[in-house]
């Protein structure tokens, strides 16, 4: 499919949303495409199903509350499931649910995208930079 095919396509579903689906689609857009959403569907999609602090231990910089938060959304909206074993102390594990292994199947190649064009997008930066600076003097 050419791009031009992809982007009609893309505008023809957009079209097709009701205010409600836009609504969805913009809050789970938002929130599961943050960065430390997207590491711990990374790191529960190659791990598999995995206690809290070991997500923490594996998303470097991440806050206890941050990641608690992030892991709550996420199973909110269906993309990973808590197992709450009921032991004292207590253990609970996360692991993706089947809708989270199908976003991270089409994160990929965005992420291939990404990394395919980083000195195109770099390149863009330091042009655009340049030009500013200039203008500002």
């Amino acid at each position: 499919m050419s791009e031009e095919e992809v982007i009609r396509q893309s505008q023809a579903a957009c079209d097709a949303l009701s205010a409600e689906d836009d609504g969805l689609k913009r809050e789970v857009l938002t929130h599961a495409g943050n960065r430390w959403s997207l590491g711990i569907v990374h790191t529960l999609g190659s791990a598999g199903k995995l206690r809290h602090a070991e997500i923490g231990r594996r998303l470097e910089g991440v806050t206890q509350r941050m990641l608690t938060r992030s892991l709550r959304q996420l199973e909110r909206d269906g993309l990973i499931v808590r197992f709450d074993h009921g032991e004292v102390p207590p253990r609970v594990d996360y692991e993706l649910t089947p809708l989270g292994r199908s976003f991270l199947a089409r994160m990929v190649p965005l992420w291939t995208w990404l990394l395919e064009n980083a000195d195109g997008f770099r390149a863009a930066r330091v042009r655009f930079d340049g030009e500013n600076r200039s203008g500002e003097a």
